[in-house]
C-alpha cells in the first residue's frame, strides 16, 4: 500500500479523496493556488504545497510542477481527483516517467476514450451500440450537410476532444449548419485546444444513463449499477440519481454488461463510467466514457456500500476486486444534488461566505469543501457541496432530501438552493418522469421567494442583537449556542 499520497486537485473532492487517505492510514498531501491559501482541502490535508497563481494553467493544471511537488514531499502516488488533469494522458505519463503512481487507469486508455471518435470507431469495433453519427471528425461543411441529411435533422455537433457542453450545437435545419458549424469548431478550440467536431442525431429528450465500473490489474472487472444524471442545465449535470426509475433489473444488466464489454476493450482499469443516451422506447446507446472518478459517485457509494475512492487506490496499489459481480447487490435508492455558488440564470456567484447552516440527520450525507468565512474564487468551478440523501426508498430519499435542504443555508453568495426545492416538491419528479429536457419543463414560482442569502442577512442580524443583549446582562457567550453561528473546524498542517 501507498505511504503518501499527492491529490492532484481542490475543493470537495480533495477533501473527499484526503478523508480516505486518512482512514486507510495513508499521508496526503494537497496543493494549491494563490486564492486557495486557506481552502478546507489544504487544511484538511497533512502537508500542503504551494504550485502557482489563480491561473489553473499555471496552478492545478501545470504538470511539471505537480511532479515536483509530489517528488519533494516523497509522495509515492497521485490521486487526480475529476476534472483538471483527471483525464490527460500526459499527465499519467509524466507520473509513470517520475517513478509516481497514477491513480487511474492506463494512458493509453485515457487517450483512446478522451477522443469522443476514436472512442466511437472503439465501440464499434467491439460491438458497443452506440448513437446514430459520424466516428470521424467532419472535414467541410459540405460533408457536414450531406451526413446530416442522410442522418435526419435534428442533429448534434459535437466537440471530439471534450465534454460538459462546450463544442456542442443542436442543429435542427441545413440552413443553420454553416454557423453552428463554426461556432461549435471554435468554441472546441478555445476549451481543448482542438477544433476537431463530429455529428450525431439527436436524440429528443432523453434519458442520461450511466454505468459505473471497477477493473483492477489482474482482469477483473464489475459494474455497480446505474446513475440516472438527465436533470442538467447547459449539458451539465446538476441532479443524479441511483437506481434510475427508468431502469428495470433486465435493462441493468444489459447496459452493465456492455459497460464492462467497452471498458475491457481498451484495456480499461481503475474505476470509470460508460454513459448512455435512452430513448423513450427503452433503447440505449453508448454516448461516451469517463476515465475518472465521477462528480455523483456519492449515490453510488450509498447504494452498493462500496468507498470507490478507496478501491481506486487499493487497485492502483496493485490489489485485486475482493468481491465478484454476483455479490455486488443495491440496497435503497439514493439523490444527489449539487450544490452551486450561482445565481438562478446559471452565472458564477463568488464571493465570501459569511454564515453557514448545514444539513444532518438519518440518510444525509454531505461532501462539501467549504467553511464559513471562506471566499468562494472566481477562478474555478462554482460548486460548493454534494447533497445526498437516501432512503429504502425513493420517495424516502426524497423526503429526506427536501428536508435537508430547507435545513441547508448559506449566507454571502447565491446558491441553487432555491432550484432544489423546485425539483423536490414537483410531482413530475416524483414519478420519476425525467429527461434531459426536464428543467425547461419544471414549474418556476409564480411569485419569487426571498433568497437564502436575505433570510440570512436577517438571521445574521437577529442573533447580533441577541448577543449584544446577552452581552450587556452579562451572560456567558457559550450560552448563544446557534448552528445559525457555527464556525468551520479547521486542522493545522503538520
Amino acid at each position: 500500500m501507498f505511504k503518501k499520497i499527492l491529490v492532484a486537485n481542490r475543493g470537495e473532492i480533495a477533501v473527499r479523496v484526503i478523508r480516505a487517505c486518512r482512514e486507510l492510514g495513508i499521508a496526503s498531501v494537497a496543493i494549491y493556488s494563490d486564492p486557495d491559501r486557506k481552502a478546507l482541502h489544504v487544511l484538511k490535508a497533512d502537508e500542503a504545497y504551494w504550485v502557482g497563481p489563480a491561473s489553473a494553467a499555471e496552478s492545478y493544471l501545470n504538470i511539471d510542477r505537480i511532479v515536483a511537488v509530489a517528488r519533494q514531499s516523497g509522495a509515492d502516488a497521485i490521486h487526480p481527483g475529476y476534472g483538471f488533469l483527471s483525464e490527460n494522458s500526459q499527465f499519467g505519463g509524466a507520473c509513470a516517467e517520475a517513478g509516481i503512481k497514477f491513480i487511474g487507469p492506463p494512458a493509453s486508455a485515457i487517450e483512446i476514450m478522451g477522443s469522443k471518435t476514436r472512442a466511437r470507431q472503439q465501440m464499434e469495433a467491439a460491438g458497443v451500440p452506440f448513437v446514430p453519427g459520424t466516428s470521424r471528425g467532419l472535414s467541410s461543411l459540405d460533408e457536414a450537410l450531406k451526413k446530416a441529411a442522410q442522418l435526419g435533422y435534428p442533429v448534434m455537433l459535437k466537440a471530439a476532444a471534450g465534454g460538459g457542453g462546450k463544442g456542442m450545437r443542436r442543429v435542427a435545419t441545413a440552413n443553420e449548419m454553416e454557423s453552428f458549424l463554426a461556432a461549435a469548431q471554435s468554441e472546441a478550440q478555445r476549451a481543448f485546444g482542438s477544433d476537431e467536431v463530429y455529428l450525431e442525431k439527436a436524440i429528443t429528450n432523453p434519458r442520461h444513463i450511466e454505468i459505473q465500473v471497477l477493473a483492477d490489474e489482474h482482469g477483473n472487472c464489475v459494474y455497480l449499477g446505474e446513475r440516472e444524471c438527465s436533470i442538467q442545465r447547459r449539458h451539465q449535470k446538476v441532479l443524479e440519481e441511483t437506481p434510475s426509475p427508468a431502469v428495470s433489473a433486465e435493462m441493468r444488466q444489459q447496459m452493465g454488461e456492455i459497460a464492462v464489454k467497452a471498458a475491457k476493450a481498451v484495456g480499461y482499469t481503475n474505476a470509470g463510467t460508460i454513459e448512455f443516451l435512452a430513448d423513450t422506447s427503452g433503447e440505449f446507446y453508448f454516448l461516451e466514457m469517463n476515465t475518472r472518478l465521477q462528480v455523483e459517485h456519492p449515490v453510488t457509494e450509498m447504494v452498493y456500500g462500496i468507498d470507490l475512492v478507496q478501491q481506486q487506490i487499493r487497485i492502483a496499489a496493485g490489489e485485486k476486486l475482493l468481491f465478484s459481480q454476483q455479490q455486488i447487490q443495491p440496497r435503497g435508492h439514493a439523490i444527489e444534488c449539487r450544490i452551486y455558488a450561482e445565481d438562478e440564470n446559471y452565472l458564477p456567484s463568488p464571493g465570501t461566505i459569511t454564515a453557514l447552516s448545514e444539513p444532518a440527520g438519518p440518510g444525509i450525507r454531505l461532501d462539501g469543501g467549504i467553511y464559513e468565512g471562506w471566499e468562494v474564487p472566481v477562478a474555478y468551478d462554482p460548486l460548493l457541496a454534494k447533497l445526498i440523501g437516501y432512503g429504502e426508498t425513493r420517495q424516502q430519499a426524497i423526503a429526506r432530501l427536501r428536508r435537508a435542504i430547507n435545513e441547508y443555508m448559506i449566507a454571502g453568495v447565491k446558491t441553487n438552493l432555491p432550484l432544489f426545492r423546485r425539483i423536490l416538491s414537483d410531482s413530475a419528479f416524483a414519478a420519476g418522469e425525467t429527461d434531459t429536457g426536464y428543467l425547461d419543463r419544471c414549474p418556476k414560482p409564480a411569485i419569487p421567494a426571498a433568497g437564502e442569502s436575505e433570510v440570512a442577512a436577517i438571521a445574521a442580524g437577529i442573533f447580533a442583537a441577541l448577543d449584544t443583549v446577552r452581552n450587556d446582562h452579562s451572560t456567558p457567550r457559550q450560552a448563544a449556542s446557534s448552528t445559525w453561528r457555527r464556525t468551520a473546524r479547521t486542522e493545522s498542517l503538520q
